[in-house]
């Protein structure tokens, strides 16, 4: 099964796709929310649009997708977490995964606009994908780790360079602005994937591909980062774990750093999970 929202940001409504096409799933009665993965609200939501597919309303294309779901509790990233783009970094291999936060405040729709903070000028991109919790998670063995997951989806870990590497203290506040983070354009459950290690992840800007890596050269695998993550913290249903960027970002580009500026457009996609296209904006206040 895959799911999404679509509508203006505020008015957002749930959605299934099927062949790329959204069904307005709103008299399901559910936002896809905390509540809704903690109480088996795939399941529900399955069994129920069998049922009623028919009398779903098609969505129109026109109208935006928004992010794939409602606000989550919290959005964890791992960095570093392929070798080629610690290598491009300059900076070894890590023992243990990185971990660092993204404000929730940054997600948005797939295909919003990206909005280059005020005095920005080194904006860079990171394709990755993103892991939805399914149920509360705490303490949890690499072994059931997959059990606690609802779905894959596709993100864009914009980050501020400046703000994150050049201004002191932790990385959250050079990945935390507003657009920083769009999703989607859907969750796709696991039953959809033959092999989740061997997806291939890319992304172009201005149709120059940067980017093109696949989840089989991930340092850490999902299993291992969800039963580590929840070594730490509760795991609560809904939460993102987005899981790194292969290769090929802005930053690492040679002999001159690639940075994003008004006008660029970005695009990236993963197998199964869609694709999704962003335009850089100056900041308008």
């Amino acid at each position: 099964m895959k799911i999404t929202r679509f509508g203006n940001m505020g008015n957002e409504k749930p959605a299934v796709v099927v062949d790329y096409m959204r069904y307005d799933v709103s008299a399901f009665g559910q936002d896809f929310t905390e509540d809704f993965f903690g109480n088996d609200g795939l399941d529900k939501l399955k069994v129920w649009f069998d049922l009623n597919k028919a009398s779903c309303p098609v969505v129109d294309k026109e109208v935006r997708w928004a992010s794939a779901i409602a606000r989550p509790s919290k959005i964890i990233c791992i960095g570093l977490n392929y070798a080629d783009h610690a290598a491009e970094s300059n900076m070894a291999l890590p023992s243990e995964p990185v971990v660092f936060f993204k404000a929730t405040t940054a997600l948005v729709g797939p295909n919003d606009d990206l909005i280059i903070p005020k005095g920005s000028e080194k904006t860079d991109w990171e394709v990755e994908l993103a892991v939805v919790i399914g149920k509360k998670a705490s303490y949890i063995t690499e072994a059931e780790a997959l059990d606690y997951v609802a779905g894959l989806a596709l993100h864009n870990d914009y980050s501020e360079r400046a703000y994150q590497l050049e201004r002191g203290g932790q990385w959250v506040k050079g990945k935390s602005c507003d657009t920083f983070a769009p999703f989607g354009p859907w969750v796709a459950t696991l039953d959809e994937f033959e092999d989740i290690n061997n997806l291939r992840l890319w992304l172009t800007v201005n149709g120059k591909t940067y980017q093109d890596g696949n989840t089989k050269n991930l340092i850490f695998n999902i299993p291992f980062l969800i039963a580590y993550l929840s070594e730490f913290m509760t795991l609560l249903p809904g939460d993102i774990i987005s899981t790194g960027t292969p290769a090929g970002v802005g930053l690492g580009q040679k002999p001159t750093p690639v940075y994003l500026k008004a006008g660029d457009v970005i695009e990236l996609g993963i197998d199964g999970l869609g694709s999704s296209t962003q335009t850089a904006k100056a900041y308008c206040a």
